[in-house]
């Protein structure tokens, strides 16, 4: 249990970092000459790395059990990347940061989920990932209040990057605490075993996340329809994103507990709550709307908490790093493609953006509830 509440320290230190990097990247590439179809290629383009590229280090982690090397060494890249920003004298020089960074989250993220789940295994899964994404979120929330701090502080964007300097030191701090406190022995392979392949249930219940990704509408999205609808007043809208963060905290341990307990029947129930998001937020009221708004909350909760749980179910330790890197290569392609169309359905019918996402929720809900027998509780 202390392994994972330091791994959630560095999680937590880590995204103030990058979160709070986030709000004011932006205005520096303004700031630093670059015009808005840079920007959004810059940053499409980091976010892709950082997803697809996934794929590729899960495989290397598992075929050198290098587990602690590529998470050290891409938490290290990750953090370091964002406070050198303030002495970006080019807008060429802080996209090459900015995509720096993102692959490098890329690296770490499959073999740093490897050794968290292998740890889950004495805690419960689901509490250990709930737990987990709760520290994250945190850190997302502190994130953007921190920056703000720094700016007025600081006086502009640039200095408020050396800033973050102090939260990525604290995050590379608790990685070295956890690795002396590590139970996990990654020194001598696991059993093998007949197959190398990944498992058939495996790849079913990648559709079924798949499919769950195509149907969660951005916050984006629906802050871009609350403003242009006057539903919620511009100053309103960051609070409420504070609140749909904070609720993704409290229900990230919960229904990470009642999975350990009940199983894959808790997410199909979890994703009955999420898709009333959709039709809240889009063709409600101001009550709907906030009532929308903690639907979605909760929904990033019940993922964040339990979809890569499910994961350490059904593959082994010795081929989970490349698990977790195909999952998230396409969760983030079915996230990026679903946003994009619902973006596109929104500027023609609400009804029907509202429509795709219930529908391709609830067929993965009911994917993952096919799945209750083949992925099962432990005992």
């Amino acid at each position: 249990m202390r392994f994972v509440i330091f791994l959630g320290f560095v999680s937590l230190f880590a995204d103030i970092t990058y979160e709070g990097a986030r709000g004011i990247t932006g205005p520096l590439f303004r700031h630093l000459g670059a015009s808005a179809a840079q920007v959004g290629f810059v940053v499409g383009l980091g976010e892709l790395f950082g997803f697809t590229l996934r794929l590729a280090s899960g495989a290397l982690a598992d075929r050198t059990r290098a587990y602690w090397l590529l998470t050290i060494l891409g938490y290290s890249v990750n953090l370091i990347a964002v406070p050198m920003l303030a002495f970006a004298g080019r807008w060429e020089t802080a996209a090459l940061l900015l995509i720096a960074e993102r692959t490098a989250k890329s690296v770490r993220a499959p073999a740093r989920d490897v050794l968290l789940s292998e740890a889950a295994h004495e805690v419960g899964q689901g509490w250990a990932f709930g737990l987990h994404a709760a520290m994250d979120q945190t850190g997302a929330v502190i994130g953007p209040l921190f920056v703000a701090w720094a700016v007025a502080h600081a006086g502009g964007y640039t200095p408020a990057f050396l800033y973050l300097a102090i939260p990525a030191a604290a995050a590379l701090a608790m990685l070295m605490a956890a690795r002396a406190a590590s139970p996990v022995d990654v020194s001598a392979p696991p059993p093998c075993d007949d197959s190398p392949k990944l498992p058939r249930v495996f790849w079913t219940y990648v559709i079924a996340a798949g499919l769950l990704a195509a149907g969660f509408a951005d916050f984006p999205l629906i802050a871009f329809h609350f403003e242009s609808t006057r539903l919620v007043g511009p100053a309103s809208i960051p609070l409420l994103y504070a609140v749909a963060m904070a609720v993704n905290g409290i229900t990230a341990p919960a229904f990470g507990k009642l999975f350990d307990k009940f199983g894959l029947p808790v997410l199909s129930a979890g994703i009955l709550i999420s898709l009333m998001a959709p039709p809240l937020a889009f063709l409600g009221g101001n009550y709907a709307a906030f009532a929308g708004v903690a639907c979605w909350g909760a929904g990033m909760g019940v993922m964040d908490a339990i979809l890569r749980a499910g994961i350490s179910r059904v593959v082994s330790m010795n081929k989970r790093g490349r698990a977790f890197g195909a999952f998230n290569a396409v969760y983030g392609v079915m996230w990026f493609a679903g946003s994009w169309t619902m973006g596109v359905l929104y500027e023609h019918s609400v009804a029907a953006l509202v429509g795709l996402a219930v529908v391709a929720q609830l067929s993965a809900a009911a994917v993952f509830f096919s799945l209750r027998d083949k992925i099962r509780v432990n005992h």
